[in-house]
């Protein structure tokens, strides 16, 4: 439009910021699931135990049993994943505590920096667990003729197949949280763009 001097009208618009920032309600989900698939690796494998007597020998007609009990305790890889797990399992509590109450009390963005941080040393720390545990999970279903090492999931196979229920709920917690951090850091970026 132009006035009668020649003058032209400008019009603008100005984009009022929203005083409550929205939540991320798919980071969000995938962190609950996370949370969820993590807790329950930790739980599982934490509470898996079996107990079986086995004949040893046999003296006359009298069979001599011994009383053997598989825990995850005896194993330090899998004392480790039950520590990572729970440790990530926590984080992710926390977490979502901090993305649900924390943005009200964010000061320059430095919540996200910090989440996208703590997000990668958290899935470094899964994934260490995960590939001790599945190493050992994999010892023990196979056993290893090179060094003598004889498997065990063919006498204790109920233990083996929770542990083996206990990886998998981890390794989707470690996808989780790869997607989670990937966009952690994406969000991050975005912010601070110039």
């Amino acid at each position: 439009m132009a006035s009668e001097n020649g003058d032209k009208l400008e019009l603008a618009f100005s984009v009022v910021p929203d005083p409550k920032p929205k939540k991320d309600w798919v980071n969000l989900s995938l962190r609950v699931v996370a949370f969820l698939a993590t807790a329950s690796a930790t739980l599982v494998m934490a509470f898996n135990k079996q107990t079986k007597s086995m004949v040893v020998a046999t003296i006359g007609t009298n069979p001599v049993t011994i009383t053997l009990t598989a825990m995850f305790q005896h194993t330090p890889a899998f004392t480790f994943f039950v520590i990572v797990n729970a440790i990530a399992s926590f984080y992710n509590m926390v977490v979502i505590g901090v993305e649900i109450l924390g943005p009200q009390y964010d000061y320059k963005e430095l919540r996200l920096g910090l989440i996208a941080i703590l997000d990668v040393m958290t899935m470094a720390l899964a994934a260490t667990g995960d590939g001790a545990a599945t190493f050992m999970a994999e010892l023990g279903r196979n056993g290893n003729s090179h060094a003598r090492w004889d498997k065990i999931c063919d006498k204790f196979e109920a233990y083996c197949n929770r542990g083996g229920v206990a990886l998998i709920a981890s390794f989707v917690g470690l996808i989780l949280l790869l997607v989670v951090t990937v966009m952690s850091i994406t969000k991050m970026l975005k912010l601070n763009r110039i």
